[in-house]
């Protein structure tokens, strides 16, 4: 993104970074397919953290992560971090798919429309961003959800650690298709699409804080860069006046920051944005994680509602309960959004036709 002077005869140096790549300039055969392998890479590495966070929230009580993951490895092995790991892959590539496109659609119009409306660049990229992080996160619940109510019952079995930390009773599968004939049977396609309202409320509402915040986060950090880089550079400018023995204002004088720079402000944005969006939206995610598993108790009987789920909550450790797995949740988030902006900057640079903006 360019951050420009807001006024033309300016001739104040400003930081010129490479322009975003939008929709219509995308190879989309490239886009997707290198997308899926990326993409598949990034959820392999940031599964455990999810298995974790997903024991954490179903427990009675409050236990460590240490606690969790020592448990894990010795009653489970290495394989327990990566329980329900396969329907979660199975369900992320059409699930990133419709993410993508409907991010970069709804960014590609609603940037323009904001644009001709007279909003300034800064607040046009924004309004963009937050729109489409909206539209892509209430789309892509739409195959994520199924998948994360599959996935999360089968990270769940196996206990949290602990004998008086035992999870809440849930029904036994013996792999995803087992999983989702069970759930079929007892609840029908209905039960596959568990907290799917609170999804929304968790999912969209935090993806368009998180893409606005980043959008935002890259301003402030380029500025502050640019105070820095045009003190810096003035003596350099000088010489070039002078040797040039000509005016300052035919000097090309846009700082064009390298390919690591680029990347190092983009990962600091994201790590910030997501940060504030765990946050902000644990007690929905605790919520919805324990609607999408504790379907049934041993006895058959169906799981608790929203309100019900709440009391249960405040009831077995305040208000603070809302809030386990946060620790495994922040690194995620945070983890993930750093990753997941680098590599989809870089996939879009990838797939830009006729590489254009492949710096």
């Amino acid at each position: 993104m360019n951050l420009r002077a807001s006024g033309e005869e300016s001739t104040a140096q400003e930081i010129h970074i490479p322009a975003d790549i939008e929709w219509h300039r995308l190879d989309k055969s490239k886009f997707f397919f290198l997308g899926a392998v990326l993409f598949s890479g990034l959820s392999a590495a940031l599964h455990p953290a999810m298995v974790l966070k997903t024991r954490q929230q179903v427990a009675h009580s409050q236990v460590s992560c240490i606690r969790t993951s020592i448990w894990i490895m010795k009653h489970e092995g290495f394989r327990g971090f990566y329980r329900g790991f396969g329907t979660s892959l199975t369900g992320t590539i059409p699930a990133r798919a419709l993410y993508m496109t409907a991010l970069e659609i709804t960014k590609s119009k609603v940037g323009t429309a904001a644009t001709r409306l007279g909003f300034p660049e800064t607040a046009a990229s924004a309004i963009a961003n937050a729109a489409a992080g909206l539209s892509a996160a209430t789309t892509a619940q739409l195959v994520w959800t199924p998948v994360d109510v599959i996935s999360q019952r089968l990270m769940a079995q196996g206990g949290c650690g602990g004998a008086s930390s035992n999870p809440l009773p849930i029904c036994k599968y013996l792999n995803g298709i087992d999983a989702f004939k069970k759930i079929v049977h007892t609840d029908g396609i209905r039960g596959l699409y568990r907290g799917f309202g609170i999804s929304i409320l968790t999912h969209a509402p935090s993806n368009a804080v998180w893409w606005g915040s980043y959008s935002v986060a890259q301003r402030l950090i380029w500025g502050g860069m640019g105070c820095f880089l045009c003190k810096k550079d003035e003596c350099r400018l000088e010489n070039q006046v002078l040797n040039a023995n000509t005016d300052s204002n035919t000097i090309d004088n846009r700082l064009k920051p390298d390919a690591k720079a680029v990347v190092a402000v983009q990962g600091l944005s994201a790590a910030m944005a997501g940060g504030v969006s765990a946050l902000i939206t644990m007690p929905l995610d605790t919520i919805k994680t324990r609607l999408q598993v504790l379907d049934c108790d041993e006895n058959g009987r169906k799981g608790p509602s929203v309100g019900q789920t709440v009391r249960n909550l405040v009831r077995e450790g305040g208000w603070m309960a809302c809030y386990r797995g946060l620790g495994p949740r922040w690194a995620s988030m945070s983890v993930s959004s750093t990753t997941m902006i680098t590599t989809y900057e870089f996939l879009k640079r990838l797939s830009a036709k006729n590489h254009e903006g492949l710096t």
